[in-house]
């Protein structure tokens, strides 16, 4: 019955909905739809309905990671949620977990607009958001006193400043923001640094490996009381991201998250009639696919015994998931894929995650992870 309600959705979104909302600009959408998520996860009896109807329930797709019990492994990654409104609904939508952020320690506007686009052919988004949200102080106080259904994490990047800041400074602010974290009380079960962001106004500051082992190093003397991701870029080599990963797995880091957006306006996945009218910005969806696939291999082989892997890149159906899954990603991220298909995806992929289990012989989903390297 859930199957065919969810097939009904699909269609229906596909051929009704999405037509219509592609018809707005898209940052303005955006806002609109999360306002009305925020709205219907207040009600408790309309999150129950939703969920009983979509969200699927299965011990085969239970882990625990770090301590953190995921009832599935599908989450909303860093960029969808940046006011922090959603996190009442996701489990009804049929998520696993879900990141609130990018947030950063003061309020920060965001890049001129605009500040999003659709690439339709591409299967992509332009994004050029530069971290646009309320500051730390002001996310942390509207979810104070919240509980939350599903592990809910927070991802913690640089304030996007015009000013030239040195890596001491950037590494300065995110401590700020790390440690008003920590103090709000309230009950995220995990934490991202996000370092891998290319629409800020200044260069990255941490790709270099002196830098990003200054940065792990003050966070260390934070003792977080959260088990701590990073959000690595996708545009680097193999050797410069192994000289990454070398130093991430010096330090407590429980993982790493491959990745963040496509820098390359070339890249085969898009359609160049679509990339000629883009303005500024990067793009997510389709054209990260194949490079995070490639550096979730590139972790798990040789560093999996140390950092578990999250894949996050073009996934729209539950075989892009698994792909991720059976390359080492114990855990996996999406955003494109949510506005392409509708609301319903996390609760779709979770069904043919069942499937493709049963159909390769694995009783467990942790079973599958990094299945292609056995």
């Amino acid at each position: 019955m859930k199957n065919l309600l969810i097939r009904l959705l699909s269609l229906k979104y596909r051929f009704i909905w999405r037509p219509i909302f592609f018809t707005f600009e898209s940052e303005r959408i955006h806002l609109a739809l999360t306002g009305a998520g925020e709205r219907i996860g207040r009600s408790r009896l309309l999150c129950r309905a939703i969920g009983g109807l979509l969200a699927e329930h299965n011990e085969r797709l239970v882990q625990t990671i770090a301590g953190i019990t995921f009832p599935n492994p599908i989450g909303l990654a860093a960029g969808f949620d940046y006011r922090a409104q959603l996190p009442n609904l996701l489990p009804a939508l049929g998520f696993g977990l879900g990141t609130i952020g990018t947030i950063t320690n003061q309020p920060c506007a965001g890049n001129p607009p605009p500040r999003l686009g659709r690439l339709v052919q591409s299967r992509a988004l332009l994004v050029n958001k530069g971290f646009r949200n309320e500051g730390i102080r002001a996310v942390t106080a509207k979810l104070l006193g919240q509980k939350f259904e599903i592990p809910t994490g927070l991802s913690i990047g640089q304030t996007n400043t015009a000013k030239p800041i040195t890596s001491k400074e950037a590494a300065a602010d995110i401590i700020e923001a790390f440690v008003a974290a920590e103090v709000s009380n309230v009950p995220f079960s995990y934490y991202e640094l996000n370092i891998s962001c290319p629409n800020l106004a200044g260069p990255p500051t941490f790709y270099h490996p002196a830098h990003l082992q200054e940065l792990l190093a003050r966070l260390t003397e934070l003792k977080l009381t959260k088990p701590l991701f990073i959000k690595m870029p996708i545009e680097k080599t193999d050797d410069e991201t192994r000289a990454m990963l070398t130093v991430i797995a010096q330090f407590p880091v429980t993982g790493v998250i491959f990745g963040n957006l496509q820098k390359d306006r070339r890249h085969p996945a898009l359609v160049p009639a679509e990339v000629i009218k883009c303005g500024r910005g990067n793009f997510s969806g389709k054209p990260t696919f194949r490079r995070s696939n490639e550096l979730i291999a590139l972790a798990f082989r040789e560093y999996g015994d140390k950092l578990i892997i999250v894949g996050c890149g073009g996934v729209f159906n539950a075989a892009d998931a698994y792909t991720k899954i059976r390359l080492g990603a114990s855990l996996v991220q999406l955003i494109t894929g949510l506005i392409f298909e509708g609301p319903h995806l996390a609760a779709q992929i979770n069904r043919g995650l069942l499937y493709l289990l049963s159909r390769d012989g694995f009783s467990h989903l942790s079973e599958a992870v990094g299945a292609d390297f056995n």
